[in-house]
């Protein structure tokens, strides 16, 4: 199948997705866990082709700023598919198909130099998958943070908003926050750990600035769980703590690939 009747078939699922999951938050129709599941698994199919197509060649991953983009996209898209099963998360599609769908659009209209890495490389593989699947989660920390932000605000000033009549309690959407969070550090110290076994030099002129981010958004998220259990720490507290994390981690993964390869035009 053309890689453009992927993308297309794929944006199409996502902003059917996102329209009915905005109907769904209006109002407009009844919440229906098999049709959303539904949408999200041929979307899922679709993005994967295409990632297929698109990602996988030459006997490597191409990992360049969009291409792996797209790739992390798909996982947010999985995890939260995943979650949506057994967690009151549905809310957080209104983020992340319209995230999927934009990197769908840059991948296919944006050109920057390859970044290959080889099938053969099992243990930078490694690395390289726990590090997608902790950003991916991260990401979806980041954007329930938002939510949680916001509907504190609104039960301060208009308790019956429809963001707040469309949100689960309060309560739950903390607890919700700080399970991905807790998710998301094991994986990172996972990612960090690997990294140091099979990365010759994580300091690396090219690397220290994606290590020292990292290890910064460690050290933000264990402070915010250690300041959940110590102080109690809840609501904009820990929204704020969350969406600082998660921008050091955002410059970690993104900073040196951005400025390598839409400044610098260099592959690897």
């Amino acid at each position: 199948m053309g890689t453009l009747i992927l993308a297309v078939t794929s944006l199409f699922l996502y902003s059917v997705g996102t329209a009915l999951q905005a109907l769904h938050f209006r109002g407009r129709v009844q919440s229906n866990l098999a049709i959303t599941t539904l949408i999200g698994m041929l979307a899922l199919t679709s993005h994967g082709l295409l990632i297929a197509q698109t990602v996988y060649h030459d006997g490597g991953f191409d990992l360049s700023f969009f291409k792996s983009s797209l790739l992390i996209s798909w996982l947010i898209v999985f995890l939260l598919l995943g979650l949506n099963l057994r967690k009151p998360v549905q809310s957080l599609f209104l983020g992340v198909y319209p995230l999927a769908a934009l990197t769908i659009i840059l991948a296919l209209i944006t050109h920057t130099p390859s970044r290959l890495v080889s099938e053969q490389s099992y243990g930078m593989l490694s690395h390289i998958a726990l590090s997608v699947t902790a950003y991916s989660l991260f990401t979806l920390a980041a954007i329930q943070a938002i939510l949680l932000y916001f509907q504190n605000r609104q039960l301060k000033h208009n308790y019956n908003s429809l963001l707040v009549r469309n949100l689960p309690p309060l309560q739950t959407m903390e607890s919700l926050l700080f399970e991905m969070v807790w998710a998301g550090v094991v994986l990172l110290v996972l990612a960090i750990v690997t990294g140091a076994l099979f990365i010759e030099d994580l300091f690396a002129q090219d690397l220290a600035h994606k290590t020292i981010f990292s290890l910064l958004s460690l050290l933000v998220f264990v402070a915010l769980l250690i300041g959940r259990y110590t102080q109690g720490w809840r609501g904009m507290t820990a929204s704020r703590w969350t969406l600082a994390g998660c921008i050091l981690l955002m410059l970690a993964f993104y900073g040196s690939k951005f400025v390598l390869e839409l400044v610098f035009h260099r592959g690897g």
